[in-house]
């Protein structure tokens, strides 16, 4: 018999729990505000953090954290920044995005949406792609969007450290050859790289604390 890989802890959703697949799981936090729900690999860990209740597993995952931010290394034993910095909780007044692809490369889309509520601010869908410029285009059109609104201070999230990487460089940084079934990504990649050079960015971004909050809101369900 097959190994189950993940379990998920519903805490807060239409009914709480633990659930050994992602499709059911998933139905108790779709349009739910506010859920709360985080996937392990093993049942026993599963239902311990959902006897112990949310709010125990966020103080232990912050906890961990912030022990673990004190001493960043690399392989060679120095200090190592990361790309963006955490929040200690969630700011609700905020966008998140994220992306997503049926195989790597494969059909990918991104989507930006507000983090208290999860409504859908921005979509965007190509037949080839990869999940890192996905997350890449979704953090630009985000800039982009919000300086169109005159909310150039609003935050934004993003799990992914290597778009909040590949935009602080101004550049995508993918491997993916420039073909014909690429073209219309590329167009849409060289006007992300162009909005980047022309554009300062004021909007602070800060990296989805995943292991404490769960996954993003503006993820697409696809575990």
């Amino acid at each position: 018999m097959a190994k189950q890989k993940k379990f998920y802890v519903i805490w807060l959703g239409h009914v709480p729990g633990v659930y050994a697949d992602w499709a059911t799981a998933k139905q108790q936090v779709d349009g739910y505000k506010g859920a709360k729900y985080k996937s392990f690999p093993e049942r026993k860990q599963a239902e311990a953090a959902y006897a112990k209740g949310f709010q125990h597993y966020l103080d232990q995952a912050v906890v961990a954290n912030a022990g673990s931010a004190t001493k960043p290394r690399s392989s060679s034993g120095s200090p190592r920044r990361s790309n963006a910095p955490s929040t200690p909780t969630i700011l609700s007044r905020s966008i998140s995005v994220d992306a997503a692809c049926s195989g790597n490369p494969g059909a990918m889309e991104y989507q930006g949406v507000t983090t208290a509520g999860q409504k859908q601010l921005f979509h965007r869908a190509f037949k080839l792609g990869t999940n890192n410029i996905g997350e890449f285009l979704a953090l630009v059109h985000a800039f982009a969007f919000l300086k169109s609104q005159g909310m150039e201070d609003l935050p934004i999230y993003s799990d992914s450290q290597i778009a909040i990487g590949w935009v602080k460089k101004g550049k995508c940084k993918t491997t993916l050859a420039r073909s014909p079934k690429t073209e219309e990504l590329y167009t849409y990649i060289d006007r992300a790289e162009e909005w980047l050079k022309n554009n300062r960015i004021t909007n602070p971004v800060y990296k989805w604390n995943t292991e404490a909050w769960g996954e993003i809101p503006a993820d697409f369900g696809r575990k």
